[in-house]
């Protein structure tokens, strides 16, 4: 059970790797992503070599007993050095190289400790998944353990505070990552105190292996979710963020597509639908049929139409930008109409057409579908075409 919630851990971050590593490749100088990259992937290697599997591989081929303890502890802290430099390149300021050096400098003497206590300690018996508690009392081996738990426990502390901190002063997505991120942290900081926890009480002749053993798995496994959540929030929310505008904005043109849409089918000027496209592909494609069938109903647009119009929803509503929507909407509706053939149009024009000075543009567009949608004028409009055409009939 060990190996398997380990390996899932593993997995997840080295997914989250995976997503960062085109932009890695694309801004390999870009020192916050290669901290991002790092704390996903020494996170992942902190729990591929911490399971049991592993453990009992790399004892086995080393010849060395125990050796998968120090290796596992050089990764866990290495993943802390890199979540210190992460939180630093994030927040920025004027002294975010140096700081970063100070950190890189003081868990590599941390390293350098866990490599030397090893080397002069005696762990003879193999202990796959409770050297910390079984070897707690054991000279040099117990150094070993309370240093790398340390220096674990004072990073995942720094974090903590760090994170939760910076999110007060910040909004949205990023606000959001911190949180997350900081929560991560704190559950970091809770494998760190169980496994401590578990090593105290055997000093004094207690066994707390369970919370060695069962408390601090949970608790990494925990972390390791939220660290890789917390990190990929502020870089994938604002993409999603805009996924959504540009879905929104696409569903709202449909009543202006649907006007045009005979116009666009009889001239072919609708390119081909795109097919498993993004949000923002379709929502291009949209406003490109809109913008060709609009450039070839250029000539039935009638100026004095859309000057009336705009002058009196002006006056009805308060509102130039509705006033202005409302005015292309019933030009448009009233060209597409003439335009279909018919002697009839949507709105009786008083001169010859003739276009108004320019044309709507793409942000525009979304107000002219929603007035086409529920002016009533338009509505007024339809009702007396309708009419006239029953009665010619």
């Amino acid at each position: 059970m060990n190996g398997l919630i380990n390996y899932l851990s593993c997995g997840l971050l080295w997914l989250g790797l995976l997503l960062k590593a085109p932009d890695l490749i694309r801004h390999r100088c870009d020192p916050y992503l290669r901290a991002i990259c790092a704390v996903l992937g020494l996170a992942g290697v902190c729990f591929f070599l911490g399971a049991e599997p592993t453990v009992a591989a790399v004892n086995h081929l080393s010849g060395i007993p125990n050796l998968a303890a120090p290796l596992t502890y050089a990764s866990i802290t290495a993943y802390s050095a890199a979540s210190q430099i992460l939180i630093v390149y994030w927040r920025g300021g004027p002294r975010v190289h140096r700081t970063s050096r100070r950190w890189m400098v003081a868990y590599a003497f941390v390293l350098l400790g866990i490599a030397t206590t090893f080397v002069l300690g005696d762990a003879p018996v193999e202990r796959r998944t409770d050297l910390d508690t079984y070897y707690a009392t054991t000279p040099f081996i117990a150094e070993m353990i309370v240093l790398y738990l340390s220096g674990h426990l004072a990073a995942a502390s720094v974090t903590t505070v760090s994170a939760l901190r910076w999110a007060r002063e910040v909004h949205g997505w990023l606000r959001t990552g911190l949180v997350v991120l900081g929560l991560g942290a704190l559950c970091n900081a809770g494998y760190s105190v169980s496994k401590l926890a578990a090593v105290v009480a055997r000093w004094y002749g207690n066994d707390w292996s369970g919370l060695s053993t069962t408390v601090s798995p949970a608790a990494a496994g925990l972390a390791a979710l939220m660290t890789v959540t917390g990190v990929l929030i502020p870089l994938v929310g604002p993409r999603l963020t805009q996924a959504q505008r540009a879905r929104r904005a696409y569903t709202r043109l449909e009543p202006l597509e649907r006007e045009l849409d005979d116009l666009l089918t009889r001239r072919a000027l609708r390119l081909p639908r795109p097919r498993w496209a993004s949000p923002a592909t379709r929502l291009v494609w949209r406003q490109t049929s809109i913008h060709n069938a609009l450039g070839s109903l250029d000539a039935f647009f009638d100026r004095d139409l859309y000057e009336r119009t705009l002058e009196a929803e002006a006056r009805a509503s308060g509102d130039a930008e509705r006033a202005e929507a409302t005015a292309w909407a019933v030009v448009i509706a009233a060209g597409a109409a003439e335009e279909r053939g018919g002697d009839r149009p949507l709105v009786p024009s008083g001169e010859p057409a003739d276009c108004p000075e320019r044309a709507p543009s793409s942000a525009a567009l979304g107000g002219i579908a929603d007035a086409l949608a529920t002016s009533p004028r338009i509505a007024a409009a339809r009702v007396r075409d309708r009419t006239a055409t029953t009665g010619t009939a």
